[in-house]
């Protein structure tokens, strides 16, 4: 489990990415500033002020990970000195505004000069789909901790051009098999017949599994074209036979019915 501290302006969307994002992570506890300064009827704003608010909001978040939840911050901590002190596992920057509503706030915060995992700016942020897009990318990333690659894997390699149902219910069968799926998307030149590149197929996938974060990784691999092995190690090469309508899902006439629509 991780503190987490969404941090950022006034204004610049950390609790509406904060409140998602706890949704979608599922075990985790979400702690806002002005709730918290509500709740101590503390509204010092002076350096003591400051001080006091982030010592509470470092309190609430560590007694979360001491339950086994994670605990998410969404608390301006404008300067690299109470970041610090805070002492966030994972920091994410809400970049996406050059002054907030609070003149004394706006001279006061500081771009973050230490680690930041992810910083959301303004051309990112300002989308319909990037609140969604967003917290689900960040809890798989946050999750990623929890795969165990020593531990017993099922492997599930193709191209996925785009990943559809078909996929899901495939991963489903092999995420039953050992509680880890290792996903290898092929490496291929660009086409007409593979129109994504490999990162963008992982940052799908990632979408689209967010749910089952920390129980999958998506790798690029080399174009396989065959797979071959002497006698038995210990592993198997099985084929999945799905249900009839699920096996005729077919990503070529998904890319055609797309292409139709004016979304590829």
């Amino acid at each position: 489990m991780k503190r987490i501290l969404i941090c950022g302006l006034p204004g610049s969307g950390k609790t509406t990415l904060a409140t998602r994002l706890v949704e979608v992570l599922g075990n985790a506890d979400l702690y806002n500033a002005d709730e918290v300064r509500e709740k101590f009827k503390d509204w010092d704003f002076t350096a003591e002020g400051r001080q006091r608010q982030m010592k509470r909001m470092q309190d609430y978040v560590r007694k979360s990970v001491a339950k086994d939840r994670y605990g998410v911050a969404d608390f301006i901590c404008p300067t690299d000195e109470l970041r610090s002190k805070f002492m966030p596992e994972y920091v994410i920057w809400m970049n996406t505004i050059e002054e907030g509503r609070f003149e004394d706030t706006n001279k006061l915060f500081e771009a973050p000069t230490g680690t930041v995992n992810v910083e959301i700016t303004a051309e990112e942020w300002w989308t319909d789909e990037a609140v969604e897009s967003f917290a689900k990318l960040i809890a798989v990333d946050i999750k990623d901790a929890e795969f165990q690659p020593k531990l017993p894997v099922t492997q599930m390699l193709g191209r996925f051009q785009p990943f559809h149902d078909g996929h899901r219910e495939l991963f489903k069968r092999a995420l039953a098999k050992h509680g880890q799926v290792a996903i290898m998307v092929r490496d291929m030149p660009v086409t007409e017949d593979n129109p994504w590149q490999v990162d963008d197929i992982c940052k799908n996938i990632e979408i689209e599994l967010s749910e089952y974060a920390g129980k999958f990784r998506c790798y690029s691999v080399p174009n396989i074209m065959n797979i071959t092995y002497g006698r038995g190690v210990g592993y198997k090469i099985e084929e999945e036979v799905l249900d009839e309508q699920t096996q005729e899902i077919s990503a070529t006439k998904i890319r055609k019915q797309m292409r139709k629509d004016g979304t590829l």
